[in-house]
């Protein structure tokens, strides 16, 4: 199965298969609003802004899984972002990004590049990037800023250094 094959769930709840973003450098992120790395949506507009000429595309699904930190509706999640941190890539419906019920897409993408310990999603913000392929290139824990992830965007979009 490729990460092509799945869909997802916009915030007005079309369906959106992942194939739309074939031959694009992808970012997936799980989000939430009230998290301490909430923040991160600032690096993230910006790498998008800065990149997406050249091919990026960032991807939020926004999940309640961690303490209860994304607990409004998926419209109410997409709106936070836009205010507040000017956010104008793919936002998604709220998901389970672990455990039995985690989309298919968070299956997937665990499974190719899992944790330290485990493949499970650990915490918000826990970021992923993907070739054009739709095959994942790298992890990256949720205290890692979006920016420190610059130079293997670069070099994935073959943008010299």
């Amino acid at each position: 199965m490729s990460v092509f094959d799945i869909q997802v769930e916009k915030v007005n709840g079309n369906q959106v298969p992942l194939e739309e973003y074939k031959a694009k450098a992808m970012i997936i992120v799980n989000t939430a609003s009230k998290c301490g790395f909430t923040p991160q949506f600032d690096s993230l507009q910006s790498l998008y802004e800065k990149y997406k000429e050249d091919g990026l595309i960032i991807l939020g699904f926004p999940s309640n899984q961690f303490m209860n930190q994304e607990p409004g509706s998926s419209e109410e999640a997409s709106e936070f972002c836009k205010l507040n941190y000017g956010v104008s890539f793919p936002m998604f419906a709220k998901i389970d990004v672990r455990g039995k019920n985690a989309h298919p897409l968070f299956k997937h993408i665990t499974k190719a590049a899992p944790g330290i310990i485990s493949d499970q999603i650990k915490w918000n913000f826990t970021k992923f990037l993907l070739d054009e392929d739709g095959n994942v290139v790298k992890r990256y824990a949720p205290k890692t800023d979006p920016n420190e992830m610059e130079e293997d965007l670069k070099e994935l979009l073959g943008i010299s250094m």
